[in-house]
């Protein structure tokens, strides 16, 4: 029987689904949001938190800040408060009205930017803001998108769970953000799992991977920055994924019982596509790795009225993925 003192101690980092009906394909979605946080951000938001207090950056009355989409302000926010220190949030207007209230009832203050930077788009605005917090207040900023404790989070324990649960893998998908889940895991199959191939999985309008800006509506996955922690050697290759074609992999998965959260519904419809690309890929046994559950998108995602707004009343009739071939917006 599991006895905990601390929140982020609580984690459950060995289920999976099998998608293998759902996709035509071998395909396992391990399931990263079993947790008090409800993502896979728990794990970075410990590790980077505990490295700061080994290196002494963290002490009684501290104050974190950091900025975030959504996920990674709530771990932070669950971790803060079981530390004793205060955490700000620097977020903006996508990061959906369940994240905000999480964050507030866990006693973190939000900002939410509304103006993008002319350049650096609303994660540059989000940063700028950052640094002017820190230069007022002292606090301490863990800058998740260049913190090494984010990609070692998934080093230490997301990419050893993936070889440890299914050691046959041939693929494995990951999202790509701040690219920390990304990084950790490519380098601990490398080392430790050298014939799997890691398809990193993006958002359409993100620039992660060299592919120009364009307006995004769902939090998580994509940035306006670069990321200062990807390294391409690492990664076999990327698939982009349409905003549509998240909604209505979500959907499809909703449909089946499963409620998943936006990044989820892009890795899997990125692994349909790369599937329907591969066609010899699809007697691979494959590995997605789903960093979120969806209850954090029911004013978003799964809102009829939203949805059809940004995609066309088409995502609210989604047809079933054809023997795990792309489902195309």
């Amino acid at each position: 029987m599991p006895i905990i003192t601390t929140p982020q101690e609580f984690n459950v980092g060995d289920l999976f689904v099998d998608l293998t009906e759902f996709a035509g394909a071998s395909l396992f979605l391990k399931c990263e949001g079993f947790n008090f946080a409800g993502s896979i951000k728990i794990k970075a938001a410990t590790e980077m938190v505990a490295a700061a207090e080994r290196r002494g950056e963290l002490g009684p009355g501290s104050t974190l800040v950091e900025s975030s989409s959504g996920n990674l302000g709530v771990a932070l926010s669950l971790v803060a408060a079981g530390r004793g220190y205060g955490f700000v949030c620097v977020t903006d207007s996508r990061c959906t009205l369940g994240a905000r209230q999480l964050m507030q009832t866990l006693g973190a203050r939000v900002q939410v930017i509304t103006e993008p930077h002319p350049e650096r788009g609303l994660l540059g605005a989000r940063i700028a803001r950052v640094e002017q917090l820190c230069a007022r207040n002292g606090y301490v900023w863990l800058n998740q998108y260049a913190n090494p404790g984010n990609w070692q989070a998934h080093y230490r324990t997301t990419g050893p769970e993936i070889a440890g649960g299914f050691p046959d893998a041939d693929v494995v998908f990951i999202g790509a953000g701040t690219t920390g889940t990304l990084m950790g895991c490519a380098r601990y199959l490398r080392e430790h799992r050298p014939g799997v191939r890691v398809v990193a999985v993006d958002s359409v309008g993100s620039v992660t991977f060299g592919t120009p800006a364009a307006p995004r509506m769902i939090p998580g996955l994509g940035t306006g920055v670069r990321p200062p922690l990807l390294d391409m050697s690492f990664v076999d290759d990327v698939v982009h994924v349409a905003e549509a074609d998240t909604v209505r992999t979500c959907r499809l998965l909703a449909g089946r019982g499963f409620v998943f959260g936006g990044s989820t519904g892009t890795v899997v419809s990125g692994a349909l596509s790369w599937f329907g690309e591969h066609r010899r890929g699809r007697g691979a046994t494959a590995v997605a790795i789903a960093p979120d559950l969806g209850d954090r998108y029911l004013d978003t995602v799964y809102h009829d009225q939203w949805a059809a707004d940004l995609y066309g009343e088409e995502v609210l009739r989604p047809e079933a993925p054809h023997h795990g071939l792309r489902l195309g917006s």
